[in-house]
């Protein structure tokens, strides 16, 4: 099977590792890629974002299959081009992707459907927003309606800035506050047929503790030793498959991946937001405990057969990613820094490192930051306490300037 991933972040690295250890694949293409990509896939200069491009491309590299990465291609139709020209592409459709493009769109499918969520008022006037506000109290969630790259939403308990977000925004989603612990769960779907993934915690603040702004994830850990044994049978019926079988309802079948951003709270399980694909950096820890070979399972979904899938089968171990970011992240993040040590932080046994943002420098040839989140660095083991201990190891032999990176994940999971 040839494979087409589009995208370059650590996302599209880890689905490119995996699928590059999948003896099913035959060539593996990434546009446009990183510099971590380009030694595990064979990286082709097109605007992710322009689907007869990449559409283009596929059909000039005989692609059995196309995997879109980011939020952005999707929205954008970018898999929809690509099945115009009769080519198997994994990501929902531009209307479906509106489950994350659009907030007021998922809260109204969502009612829908009767999948739990926080209540929550669509506003577009201050005086909407100051009403939403007053209604829910401190803490203020506010979620701009559109893509904001996992930094549009504003949880503070002070008022100003919680109406200062709201104004800046053309249209906001303003919700009560969700108590509880966050869980991060993915599903694999044709659009009938759900298979979930392993669960797993994210960590999007910027800071130790929880501490400072949002961010679009900082690190990640799976699996949850916390967790209900039975939450992802729950969510599977109360989330996830009540969600798909409502879009088909609508005439505008999902297919793809499907993420669900969860509260456990002392309510029961809510959804704090959908997303139309694989999330990052979950995606890190997820596929490093996924055994079952990549390339099938997503070219089963994105033809319509997944009801016809063996059972996906898991490591027993855990996973930890830790995100090295750029000075000033997550902020407007210094790029053009050497980045050291890559080496020897995958020379680190049961650890390796994903580029998310970085280039190779065309003079020199070294690899240069290019982004604000800049590695993701994946430990693994038997448990939480080993794979976070591989993947500290590994973080602290990269040298990146002003670099930092959170000193925490995982750390109260591991015990």
């Amino acid at each position: 099977m040839k494979v087409l991933v589009i995208g370059g972040g650590a996302r599209e690295h880890a689905l490119c590792r995996s699928l590059s250890l999948d003896p099913d694949v035959t060539a593996l293409h990434c546009a446009p890629g990183n510099a971590g990509i380009a030694e595990v896939a064979e990286v082709h200069p097109v605007d992710a974002l322009d689907g007869a491009a990449v559409a283009d491309l596929a059909a000039s590299l005989g692609a059995d299959l196309v995997v879109v990465g980011p939020e952005a291609p999707l929205v954008a139709g970018v898999a929809d081009a690509v099945r115009a020209r009769g080519i198997p592409a994994f990501g929902p459709s531009a209307e479906a992707a509106r489950l994350e493009g659009s907030k007021a769109f998922a809260k109204s499918v969502m009612a829908s459907a009767n999948v739990p969520t926080a209540r929550s008022y669509v506003c577009t006037t201050p005086q909407e927003i100051d009403a939403a506000l007053d209604a829910f109290g401190a803490p203020y969630v506010v979620k701009d309606d559109g893509l904001a790259a996992g930094k549009g939403v504003v949880v503070t308990d002070d008022l100003a800035t919680a109406r200062a977000h709201a104004l800046a925004c053309d249209q906001v989603v303003i919700e009560e506050f969700l108590d509880g612990p966050e869980v991060s769960l993915f599903a694999v779907t044709d659009g009938e047929t759900v298979v979930p993934l392993q669960p797993a915690q994210d960590f999007k603040r910027a800071l130790d503790g929880d501490e400072g702004p949002n961010t679009g994830g900082m690190g990640a850990y799976s699996p949850l030793p916390w967790a209900d044994p039975g939450l992802v049978d729950e969510v599977l019926r109360t989330v996830l498959q009540p969600t798909v079988d409502e879009l088909r309802r609508r005439g505008t079948p999902f297919g793809g991946l499907l993420y669900a951003g969860l509260a456990i709270t002392s309510r029961g399980v809510r959804v704090i937001e959908f997303n139309a694909r694989f999330g990052d950096p979950e995606t890190q820890v997820v596929l490093a405990r996924l055994r079952t070979p990549l390339a099938g399972l997503l070219h089963a979904a994105a033809t319509g057969s997944l009801a016809a899938f063996p059972p996906l089968r898991w490591d027993d171990g855990a996973a930890v990613t830790v995100v090295v970011a750029a000075h000033n992240y997550p902020g407007a993040p210094r790029t053009g820094d050497p980045i050291e040590g890559l080496a020897e932080a995958d020379a680190v046994e049961d650890a390796y490192v994903l580029h998310a943002g970085t280039r190779r420098d065309a003079a020199s040839g070294a690899v240069v930051s290019a982004g604000g989140r800049v590695l993701s660095v994946t430990g693994t083991g038997a448990d939480l306490a080993r794979a976070r201990e591989r993947a500290y190891e590994a973080v602290a032999r990269i040298r990146l300037d002003g670099g930092r990176h959170r000193t925490d994940i995982a750390a109260k999971a591991a015990g």
